[in-house]
């Protein structure tokens, strides 16, 4: 078996790059690595050097995706005050037992749903 530690990169498929950057890079605070725009793609830093996401430019239709972004609990509420000065809707906070988490739910300007997790430590 491999023993994998977890994923570094995810790529999401975008109608207008430009727009997408600047939603990524502004209300979600990802640093910009490197633009290809011979492809139209840009790289953006997700946590630092733990991983990326790539916006990726392609033309017609395809399904939407879900991601999930690890936060802390004081940045989860802290994201759910920005996003509202922001004029972000969110859904949430949300409990998940399970997990344990707590997460908040929102859409990109392509209607891909993303997800602010903030796991719980069990005591």
């Amino acid at each position: 078996m491999i023993d994998i530690a977890g994923v570094y990169e995810v790529a999401i498929r975008v109608s207008n790059l430009e727009r997408a950057e600047a939603f990524y890079r502004d209300i979600l605070g990802l640093e910009v690595g490197l633009r290809d725009e011979k492809r139209r793609w840009v790289f953006l830093r997700a946590g630092g050097l733990a991983g990326m996401v790539v916006l990726q430019e392609v033309p017609g239709e395809w399904p939407q995706q879900h991601l999930a972004f690890t936060v802390t609990a004081s940045a989860l509420n802290h994201a759910v005050e920005e996003f509202g000065r922001k004029g972000v809707s969110l859904s949430g906070p949300i409990m998940h037992e399970w997990i344990p988490a707590r997460s908040v739910y929102f859409t990109d300007p392509d209607g891909h749903d993303l997800e602010l997790c903030a796991p719980i430590e069990r005591g």
